[in-house]
């Protein structure tokens, strides 16, 4: 277990400033990514309020030695039963309108609070709350950083075991395994290994198929240390250069490379993403890039900004985000290039280490 705290102050400064910007008295938060990022706490359940005045950390009898252990800063409030100690902090007396995260409250929850609290008024939260972790810390950045480079140490390590006649899923139990080696906490996600004509499945699962001379491999992966994740997504031809390959690896690469030139602080996430695009139209493969181009990465794998069509962010330094354009040809193969990137005020930094060039391993 690694102890983050203390929490830098700054955090519930941003938090109280929501309360200002919405007229609302305090925040519920029971998403346990965010009570981390708000207390220093690791536990797996819990919640957490926080008004103008207070600062109150919600746990169970498991956790509450860790509690006060790990934290700094708000009180902690042992409970019997969640909802019911939810209920009594709630209830003070104090309070008209509480916010809460609209994704981490599930409906049963929601109606089970709402007929305790009486009058009180839940109003839900998303955007605003999602934006809370999107710039990171020096510490955080460290955290990110070091993950990335675990995850480039292990594929390295497990690269010549990518040739024919292994099986997908005996490379994602290896990297697993020489990722945990390396020092990771866990993995980021289930990894992906996917070959041949499963590399055309964006979130395929590795199985029992024997990787074969001629095919694409896909090995989207990632390692957590301290509680932060990395992403990163490489893309290999087995045994032969194939020239459709190659040259849908080159545009690719190229819209890859494109957007990452873009990217500095004040520019819009959907630019990003039109930039990447646009890209892949020109080479008249755009109806096969059938996701976003990029998402955050901090304490979840996937977290604000969206780097997509429909997104509202705006970057700003600090911000740790990937890149992955793709093409997914179905029923034959796909490509996809991801790298994990650190925003700047001018640019950006890539933090994932493997080198994106096209690469036919024999």
């Amino acid at each position: 277990m690694h102890h983050d705290s203390p929490v830098p102050p700054l955090r519930m400064a941003r938090v109280r400033a929501i309360l200002h910007e919405l007229d609302i008295d305090a925040l519920l938060f029971l998403d346990m990514k965010n009570v981390r990022y708000l207390t220093g706490f690791t536990g797996s359940d819990g919640a957490l309020v926080i008004g103008e005045k207070q600062e109150i950390l919600l746990v169970d009898g498991r956790y509450t030695n860790q509690a006060r252990k790990e934290v700094e800063g708000p009180r902690v409030f042992e409970y019997k039963e969640k909802i019911d100690g939810i209920v009594a902090i709630l209830s003070d007396g104090s309070l008209r309108s509480v916010g809460f995260e609209s994704q981490a409250m599930n409906v049963n929850t929601h109606l089970k609070l709402t007929e305790k609290l009486g009058a009180l008024k839940l109003n839900p939260m998303s955007d605003q709350i999602g934006a809370l972790r999107a710039v990171k810390d020096e510490k955080e950045i460290a955290y990110i950083r070091r993950a990335a480079e675990i995850s480039c140490e292990a594929l390295t390590a497990v690269r010549d075991l990518i040739k024919p006649g292994v099986r997908e899923t005996d490379i994602a139990i290896e990297l697993d395994f020489r990722m945990r080696r390396c020092g990771a906490e866990q993995v980021s996600f289930p990894t992906i290994v996917a070959s041949g004509a499963n590399s055309a499945q964006p979130h395929a699962q590795p199985g029992s198929r024997a990787i074969e001379n001629g095919d694409i491999v896909i090995i989207d992966y990632g390692a957590v240390y301290c509680g932060y994740h990395s992403d990163e997504t490489c893309t290999f031809a087995v045994g032969v250069k194939d020239k459709k390959q190659e040259e849908a690896y080159s545009l690719v690469k190229t819209a890859h490379d494109r957007a990452l030139e873009a990217v500095k602080a004040g520019i819009p996430c959907v630019e990003i993403d039109r930039i990447a695009r646009d890209c892949i139209e020109t080479g008249k493969l755009g109806k096969y890039f059938t996701h976003g181009t990029g998402h955050g990465v901090g304490l979840d794998v996937h977290e604000a900004p969206r780097i997509a069509s429909n997104s509202e962010m705006v970057l700003e330094a600090g911000m740790v985000l990937t890149v992955e354009p793709a093409v997914y040809i179905p029923d034959l193969w796909g490509v996809r290039i991801e790298d994990m990137i650190l925003v700047k005020e001018d640019g950006c930094e890539v933090l994932t280490k493997v080198s994106k060039d096209f690469t036919v391993l024999h």
